[in-house]
């Protein structure tokens, strides 16, 4: 049995930390309200007491990270995945395979030195060097461009002040320039006005070819009238591809006979 003194001392320290927190004050003087609910109310404090006291805000950051890695490697993977496809379009590896002729970089790869290379050691090689030159020559926009710290979501984050403050500056000098004072669009303004008309991301837009962003501008595509001609002409476009496409004539031709999978209950 353990002597008195320290029973007394088990009391009071049992006391202080029911009457410090007021929280467990009031529960404790539930308690003594309700005394049937004895066995509830004994498994609402050490339930409480033993759960995990994690603070919520490390949980968001440690989230944020991971899901910012998660992006950095995904994009790092689908941006190697474009490389390696151009690097099999013929018009790219010729033009990167003579400018490593050129550098004499396909003849380094094949020098021996003093450990012999096997054939598909150099083949890696050269590979290797060819998409290396591509990288290095081409530009890749849109969802397959390379990776960039500051597109990750942590530091879009921390950036996100600086973006507000950007964008109602951006929005207020549109409004004075072209609202108040009616200035002409620049090309800038001209394709900010069509992307946004066509409902394409940033990235979407700076995917499409030099040319396509040309044909807009020429045909005015930012005045709505002009755009909405466009739109109808590239819908039709659409319904006669799609009317001579024979998987989809099979498509409509199935649709038409057969329809759709249907559920019925019969009656045996």
């Amino acid at each position: 049995r353990a002597p008195p003194s320290a029973e007394a001392f088990l009391l009071v320290a049992t006391a202080y930390e029911t009457l410090k927190d007021e929280e467990t004050r009031k529960d404790y003087d539930y308690m003594l309200d309700h005394p049937e609910e004895y066995y509830s109310h004994y498994y609402h404090y050490y339930s409480r007491r033993l759960a995990p006291k994690v603070d919520v805000r490390v949980v968001i950051l440690v989230s944020v990270c991971a899901v910012s890695m998660f992006q950095y490697f995904s994009w790092w993977n689908s941006y190697n995945k474009a490389i390696s496809y151009l690097a099999t379009v013929p018009k790219y590896r010729i033009q990167a395979t003579e400018i490593a002729k050129q550098q004499g970089l396909l003849k380094k790869a094949k020098e021996k030195g003093r450990n012999k290379k096997s054939k598909e050691e150099v083949r890696d090689e050269e590979e290797n060097i060819i998409k290396n030159i591509i990288k290095s020559k081409i530009d890749i926009k849109g969802g397959y461009q390379k990776p960039q710290i500051r597109d990750l979501l942590l530091f879009q984050i921390l950036l996100a002040p600086f973006h507000l403050c950007s964008y109602i500056a951006w929005y207020c000098r549109w409004i004075y320039n072209f609202n108040i004072k009616g200035k002409e669009y620049g090309e800038e303004e001209r394709l900010y006005i069509i992307r946004k008309s066509m409902k394409m991301s940033q990235s979407q837009f700076d995917s499409l070819e030099d040319h396509q962003k040309e044909t807009f501008l020429k045909r005015e595509l930012w005045i709505k009238e002009n755009y909405e001609v466009y739109k109808q002409e590239q819908e039709e476009e659409l319904k006669k591809k799609l009317a001579n496409d024979p998987r989809w004539k099979r498509y409509r031709r199935w649709m038409k006979n057969e329809g759709p999978g249907r559920l019925t209950f019969v009656d045996d």
